[in-house]
């Protein structure tokens, strides 16, 4: 199907959902079956992608007599499915429902395709977690996981991955995530070997959340490292998967490809994703100061960013000024938001790089100081601080932070002049990495983009198009019936 046709009917089923004209819920849901079972026969996957972005649209307005009428409608009366489905929801009055369920009911499919039916699991199952009834939710996302291992259709992909995303959310939920580890490691092999390339990357997330929700980060890597290489099919896994690499290169050292990871992951998020940014903002900040950057003022003033990045500046302008005593304060002020973060043990770390610019500061304003004013204006409560200090310094000189030497018969730190930067090479090493960044997003703009199937090919007209799409859709829909479904 060309762009143009497609365009049409998005347009059309959007401004249905979005209508005043039918504020029937139950209507809506209606339509967006048809759209799954139409895109299922057709083998169009960009139906079912779109049947999921209008469920999302319609989540706030989701209702227990409205999902009790849908499954009537969808399922057949007194089908396992539809058994288990309609013993999550509570019994409530029909006068909540804004549909007439009878009617509803009586013009439900006599045939139901796996498709529709893990469509009312993910649709039920959203419902409980909205209505924070975790224990059901954690119940029906088990039975849905069950269902889904007997069902191998391209067509369920895409509602096989979101299941999978809300599985673990409801283990999360009830703090049990560890009990769903093993059976996320089988679903991500047989993902694997079924060729569901959106399912094996939504595993892959959530096994790599898993492992670092218990700190478990070494198993995290040799997980990343073996599994199938990521081709990145959705934009917000592979935001997720950045976002979790950067994490594990951070608590590994690496931090230079951690600062890649993360800020990537930032840049490529969804601007509606605020919380997500947010999270990438803050490991990013706390990996440049651990490089020995410190970040522009406008990461911290970005749009709905302000609030949550406050610690984070309070804490950044303690290490631009390098003064150890407010490190030590803004670090016990936001101490719980930094334990929620996960971020305390990369703070940690920062206390060394406080007394690095700090010294630093020292030796260009100083071209001899003794050690033991060092000492004091690093603020080292120590039982020996001239001791720790001529250690400092000397580490500092022998890692190349500061270019001095030390007397040790007078005591002194004596600095040695500051010569012109633009007589080394550091000039061009900053100019290239910019140009390098600046190639390289060429090249994934590049990679990005999609061209329609077949436009070589000479375009046929669209009445032609649309009679030859509907008799493969009646091909279709007739071996649907003679066939089992699940032998698809």
């Amino acid at each position: 199907m060309t762009q143009e046709v497609e365009m049409k009917e998005a347009q059309a089923l959007s401004n249905t959902v979005s209508s005043a004209s039918v504020p029937s819920t139950l209507q809506h849901l209606k339509e967006i079956a048809s759209l799954i079972e139409t895109g299922a026969y057709a083998k169009e996957v960009r139906r079912i992608v779109r049947a999921v972005r209008l469920t999302i649209m319609l989540r706030r307005k989701l209702k227990a007599a409205t999902l009790s009428a849908f499954l009537n409608f969808a399922l057949a009366p007194g089908s396992e499915a539809h058994s288990k489905l309609s013993s999550y929801l509570p019994k409530e009055d029909d006068r909540d429902m804004d549909v007439d369920t009878a009617s509803s009911a009586a013009q439900g499919p006599k045939h139901s395709l796996p498709d529709i039916e893990i469509y009312c699991y993910l649709l039920v199952l959203i419902f409980l977690i909205d209505q924070k009834r975790y224990d059901e939710a954690k119940a029906c996302s088990s039975a849905s996981i069950a269902r889904l291992k007997n069902i191998n259709r391209r067509t369920v992909d895409i509602l096989a991955s979101r299941l999978y995303f809300y599985y673990s959310y409801s283990h999360e939920l009830t703090n049990s995530l560890a009990e769903i580890r093993g059976n996320l490691l089988a679903l991500h092999r047989m993902a694997t070997l079924r060729h569901d390339e959106l399912g094996q990357e939504t595993l892959l997330n959530l096994l790599l959340r898993n492992y670092l929700h218990y700190n478990l980060y070494d198993q995290a890597e040799k997980l990343r490292s073996k599994a199938p290489r990521f081709e990145a099919h959705s934009n917000q896994q592979f935001c997720r998967y950045l976002f979790y690499l950067g994490k594990i290169r951070t608590i590994q050292l690496e931090y230079t490809d951690a600062k890649e990871s993360l800020l990537q992951a930032a840049r490529k998020a969804p601007v509606a994703a605020r919380g997500f940014r947010i999270q990438c903002n803050k490991w990013a900040i706390i990996v440049r100061l651990l490089l020995g950057e410190i970040p522009e003022r406008t990461v911290f003033m970005q749009k709905g960013m302000k609030k949550a990045l406050t610690p984070y500046f309070e804490l950044t302008n303690a290490v631009r000024i390098g003064d150890l005593e407010l490190f030590r304060t803004v670090a016990e002020k936001f101490s719980s938001t930094f334990s929620s973060d996960r971020t305390n043990n990369l703070i940690v770390r920062l206390r060394h790089n406080v007394i690095r610019t700090g010294l630093r500061n020292i030796s260009i304003s100083y071209s001899r100081i003794s050690l033991s004013d060092v000492a004091k204006k690093l603020r080292l409560d120590s039982d020996n601080p001239i001791a720790d200090a001529e250690s400092i310094v000397a580490k500092a000189i022998r890692d190349g932070a500061i270019d001095a030497t030390i007397d040790h018969a007078n005591g002194w730190m004596i600095s040695k002049e500051t010569g012109d930067i633009y007589s080394t090479n550091e000039p061009q090493i900053a100019f290239h990495s910019r140009i390098a960044f600046c190639l390289n997003m060429h090249n994934e703009a590049i990679k990005a983009l999609r061209f329609p199937p077949n436009s070589h090919k000479e375009k046929e007209s669209a009445e032609k198009r649309r009679e030859r799409q509907q008799q493969e859709q009646e091909l279709a829909k007739h071996i649907a019936e003679e066939e089992d479904d699940d032998d698809f």
